[in-house]
């Protein structure tokens, strides 16, 4: 793969992985606003350029048409669900407005562009058996969820009336190196090494399908190589209930006994599953299975303290962002 890449967000936690992947083989710029998830720290080392702005900040149009990238790669967003049930306004500004803002970029300035708008496989709701595909109707339940399926309707609006060769990817839940503390593996992890208690919500049964962080970075590349217009969902097909998981890392690190069951949040989906064969038709695989990639992620938490110390007490509460 050659040519040049925008990458927007691409300081937080599945876009630093990206970028790490692919600064060997493509002209990196990458922009970013460093704000709640974004960490300068994650691509030390990594010979890339970089540009501080917000995807909502119209210059960005100007710096689409100036660069003229081969392919752009949203990773930017408001991503977590507790912080857009007490601030839905910001996640519908940076989520919508945001990739609107790219987009009109690309249609005004560099229509000739590939556009990646990474979404989430929460945009299609909870779903008790089976797996979404695709075309399936979407149904988000919390301020996150809509505004990522928002972003989605809008690209590939853009794509069909203008166009453009967008490409959306929907993927499962991610986790391993670099990801914000704020989210549950993490989270479990730096608690226990503290040894306070880990909180898991309601009964903990909730089901989630994990993918490795570098493997759905694989995928993305994929579908920027491989793919068409269109949308691609991206799953491992581990699926473990968060109870599963927290109990997995305790046991890792020697520290059973510390699940916290709290209050069960709002709108909190029971179970998320997509079929993703569409992208395996196209050659991906997921490499990682969930034991060895949740081993990888203890282990690299373990070996990089200097990365997490220091992080707001607040990220890591039993009950995060209520006053």
């Amino acid at each position: 793969m050659e040519g040049k890449a925008l990458v927007t967000g691409g300081y937080g936690f599945i876009g630093s992985n990206f970028v790490r992947m692919i600064s060997g083989t493509l002209d990196v710029l990458v922009v970013d606003n460093f704000s709640v998830g974004s960490n300068r720290r994650n691509l030390e080392g990594v010979n890339v350029r970089t540009v501080e702005m917000d995807i909502r900040d119209p210059r960005i149009q100007d710096l689409i048409r100036r660069e003229k990238p081969d392919f752009i790669f949203n990773f930017a967003a408001e991503s977590h669900v507790d912080r857009s049930i007490q601030d839905p306004l910001s996640f519908v500004s940076t989520n919508v407005l945001g990739v609107a803002n790219l987009l009109e970029g690309v249609r005004r300035y560099h229509d000739n562009a590939v556009f990646i708008q990474v979404g989430t496989d929460e945009e299609y709701g909870e779903i008790f058996s089976g797996s979404f595909k695709e075309g399936d109707p979407l149904n988000p339940s919390s301020p996150y969820s809509a505004s990522k399926a928002g972003a989605t309707l809008l690209a590939m609006a853009y794509s069909r009336t203008y166009h453009l060769d967008v490409r959306v990817t929907r993927s499962a839940n991610n986790y391993g190196p670099y990801q914000f503390p704020e989210k549950l593996i993490p989270k479990t992890i730096i608690r226990a090494l503290r040894d306070l208690p880990v909180p898991v919500y309601g009964t903990g049964k909730n089901v989630r399908d994990w993918i490795y962080v570098l493997d759905n970075c694989e995928a993305i590349l994929t579908v920027a190589e491989r793919g068409k217009p269109g949308i691609y969902n991206i799953s491992s097909g581990e699926e473990r209930t968060n109870l599963e998981v927290v109990n997995m890392v305790l046991s890792l690190l020697g520290k059973p006994g510390l699940v916290k069951f709290v209050e069960d949040r709002p709108g909190h989906d029971f179970r998320y599953s997509v079929d993703s064969t569409r992208v395996r038709e196209l050659g991906w695989r997921p490499r990682v299975r969930f034991e060895e990639g949740i081993r990888l992620t203890v282990e690299w938490y373990l070996r990089n303290r200097w990365w997490w110390e220091g992080v707001d007490e607040r990220v890591l509460g039993e009950t995060p962002f209520k006053s």
